[in-house]
């Protein structure tokens, strides 16, 4: 009966979270607020009836340990294996556009399409997902919207189409994003350790189809919006000046670089960030100079880089917190909504893709945001079910990959989207009426093709 109690106390609080990130309210404090709520309460808790997870961290300490648990071990752990990979993204990310490749890029794509919208937001909306693979942060988002943004709108594309189709190819993109793997990984990690060995050449083959999935679905819905709507060439912004040299051919590779190194020899991701913007670098002609005025090219753009991310790492490292707290709190829940979790693979893929409009406003099938919540309790369900670990993630993951991604960045809550409403002044209301169905369409449709995967043995780790 206690943990009955406790579990509605907390399903309360999980609501209120829930309502608080739909008011756009500061999703740091938020998520340190909910850590210490069910921390104090799992530790009372556990004063009347004894929870295996509060007791399994309480070493000598006691109580210590297992504040130190959310409060230190999970920052600490978050920063040790995660944000250094966001960090080298970041820096990545701006040496693709300080050399102007990625520019170079747009401008090719520009010219391949001519006049003809469709064909051009098409080839664009590819490119930039392509990008967006390796690129991370909301610098490198602007810089490159404020290219891509105008030269859509001087084509005549109504600025709701043009922004909800960038904003859709940033997030198909993200499905193959390493960094991004790994921040959801680690969040695994702290339920599941042998999430350690899901590794992203494991989950590439699933981004891949689900990029491939998204960019179709966003071009679909653009495409009849754009049919519902009149062409409109008046707009006041306009494209950045600057340097209009284009990045010679031969550097263009660099943007999939570091994929391409991680998916055929296993390369790690660090070095290879390091490797492709040393060889953006090179073959742009950057590296000039003597030995000091390279090394304060390498610190501005880590810099730049890190001023990119720097609104995200708090929030990462409030959301480790707040998932350590989830453990504690996974009991609770798994008394109350334990029973009704399926652990059927058909009825869960179908079970996360209906609920996958859940995954907007940082909601409960979101995994950066309340999702961590859910994410405890499916997996006590499937531990009690005695599936394999292996099996376990490798099914996962996916799904919670997918009800992630697809609203998430698709999301008004998202940094870069809610900056896109300021810069084309477009409405919420109309950005949503496509944005929220493209995102329930790419959960159902991927939550379907994840079961069929799973099923054939594609997703199970050796």
């Amino acid at each position: 009966m206690v943990e009955i109690i406790f579990g509605i106390i907390m399903i309360a609080s999980f609501i209120g979270m829930v309502l608080y990130c739909v008011k756009g309210l500061n999703l740091m404090v938020g998520f340190f607020l909910m850590a210490t709520l069910w921390t104090v309460l799992s530790l009372i808790g556990n004063a009347f009836v004894p929870n295996e997870q509060v007791i399994a961290h309480m070493g000598e300490g006691g109580i210590m340990d297992a504040i130190k648990y959310v409060f230190a071990d999970g920052p600490a752990s978050y920063s040790s294996s995660i944000l250094v990979n966001v960090f080298f993204g970041a820096f990545f990310g701006r040496v693709l556009v300080d050399t102007g490749i990625a520019a170079t890029l747009i401008r090719k794509v520009v010219e391949l399409g001519g006049d003809k919208p469709k064909i051009t937001m098409t080839l664009l909306c590819i490119v930039t997902a392509v990008i967006f693979m390796s690129m991370t942060g909301i610098g490198p988002v602007i810089s490159i919207a404020v290219i891509v943004l105008p030269i859509l709108l001087s084509l005549g594309i109504p600025a709701p189409v043009a922004m909800f189709s960038f904003m859709g190819s940033i997030m198909a993109g993200i499905f193959g994003n390493i960094v991004n793997f790994a921040q959801y990984q680690g969040i695994f990690a702290g339920f599941v350790p042998e999430a350690a060995d899901y590794i992203y050449q494991d989950y590439f083959r699933v981004g891949l189809i689900a990029m491939v999935v998204s960019l179709v679905v966003v071009l679909v819905v653009s495409f009849l919006f754009l049919s519902k709507k009149k062409n409109s060439h008046a707009w006041a912004a306009t494209a950045p000046q600057g340097a209009a040299d284009n990045a010679p051919w031969y550097s263009w590779i660099a943007v999939i670089l570091p994929v391409i190194g991680v998916v055929t020899i296993n390369f790690p991701i660090i070095p290879g960030f390091i490797v492709a913007g040393v060889y953006a670098l090179l073959t742009t002609g950057k590296l000039r100079g003597g030995y000091k005025e390279i090394c304060r090219l390498f610190a501005k753009l880590f810099t730049d880089g890190t001023i990119d991310i720097a609104p995200m790492v708090g929030f990462l490292l409030t959301l480790a917190m707040f998932n350590n707290a989830a453990t504690f709190a996974s009991p609770y829940f798994t008394a109350i909504l334990g029973g009704i979790i399926p652990t059927t693979p058909i009825v869960l893929a179908i079970m996360f893709g209906v609920l996958t409009v859940l995954g907007f406003f940082r909601g409960p099938m979101n995994l950066v945001g309340c999702g961590t919540a859910i994410l405890a309790v499916v997996v006590a369900v499937f531990n009690a079910s005695a599936t394999p670990a292996a099996t376990m993630i490798g099914f996962l993951y996916p799904l919670f990959a997918i009800t992630t991604i697809a609203p998430q960045h698709l999301d008004i809550t998202q940094s870069w989207v809610a900056w896109g409403f300021g810069y084309t002044k477009v409405s919420t209301k109309d950005y949503m009426k496509m944005s929220i169905p493209t995102g329930w369409i790419i959960g159902l449709v991927m939550c379907v093709i994840v079961y069929f995967m799973y099923v054939s043995g594609t997703l199970i780790m050796a």
